[in-house]
């Protein structure tokens, strides 16, 4: 099948700068705002963090999604209104419902800022179903070796979240979502899942071939329904694989708040504003709402 046949979008990140560093996004874009319920992606280096520096991530609210943050390299500390205190390491994932409010910080520990260290991975929100948007918030970590691999000839993927190619991770997923890790020799060829609606591919690193389509480090294919989309590694490559069930309905976005109408955004905007989200025991320090 030809490359046009399959390839809906090719999306380029833009860089952004979070204070310590910039980020590629990558979701939403113009052109195509979520794929399947993922609604924001950013990665985060590779960056080189000397000794004495860190990421901080004060504590900044959420409604109407649940965030998965996945890195290839680092340590983060997560912290949360909920008194969860998490350190998350490369392979193992976090899960935070915010549902219908949540705060949390990410921030690098003593013991990390105190020697140089690399940090590298990415961070994803997947938007909340109506009937879940309102849900108590929650937080969730599985440890590298909970989650499920598929290996094959020149492959090998974790499963993040969501189901795959037989597998079911153990991550209290919202909607039917699939979200891969997957590192490829040069030559291996894997096919996409096909029971999902709506797919997508980042290459981290590397180069691959999408049915005729190269796409090299940096750029996200979205893959249009239907049809069988088998890709091969030019090089040894590193990619996320990800896509699901299209929501019901538009979702709007607005700084960390996802909603199914504008009225709550600006509900939840009021509430921040306020002061009526609940703390982060642990860390008093707190981003400030944007202005419109």
């Amino acid at each position: 099948m030809a490359a046009e046949d399959v390839v809906e979008l090719v999306i380029a990140p833009r860089l952004r700068d979070i204070g310590d560093f910039a980020v590629r996004r990558i979701l939403p874009f113009a052109r195509r705002r979520m794929v399947g319920p993922f609604i924001f992606l950013d990665e985060m280096g590779p960056v080189a963090l000397p000794a004495g520096h860190g990421l901080d991530v004060a504590p900044h609210p959420h409604i109407g999604l649940a965030t998965v943050t996945y890195l290839f390299a680092g340590e983060i500390e997560h912290r949360d209104s909920l008194g969860s205190v998490q350190a998350i390491r490369p392979g193992a994932v976090n899960w935070m419902t915010a549902g219908r409010g949540i705060v949390h910080s990410e921030r690098s520990d003593a013991a990390q800022r105190a020697e140089a260290s690399n940090l590298h991975g990415l961070q994803s929100w997947i938007a909340l179903p109506l009937e879940h948007e309102e849900t108590a918030p929650g937080f969730s970590h599985h440890a590298a070796e909970e989650l499920p691999v598929i290996e094959g000839e020149g492959s090998w993927m974790r499963l993040i979240a969501g189901r795959a190619y037989g597998e079911t991770a153990p991550v209290p997923v919202f909607s039917d979502v699939f979200y891969l890790h997957a590192e490829l020799q040069a030559g291996a060829r894997v096919a996409l899942p096909q029971e999902h609606a709506e797919r997508a591919l980042y290459v981290v690193s590397g180069s691959v071939d999408l049915e005729g389509r190269v796409l090299d480090a940096g750029v996200m294919a979205v893959v249009k329904p239907g049809p069988a989309a088998t890709l091969t590694a030019r090089s040894e490559s590193r990619l996320m694989l990800l896509g699901g069930a299209p929501l019901e309905g538009r979702r709007h976005i607005w700084w960390n708040f996802v909603a199914s109408t504008p009225e709550r955004i600006e509900e939840a905007k009021a509430d921040w504003r306020a002061g009526r989200f609940a703390g982060v025991p642990g860390d008093d320090d707190f981003i400030p709402l944007p202005q419109d």
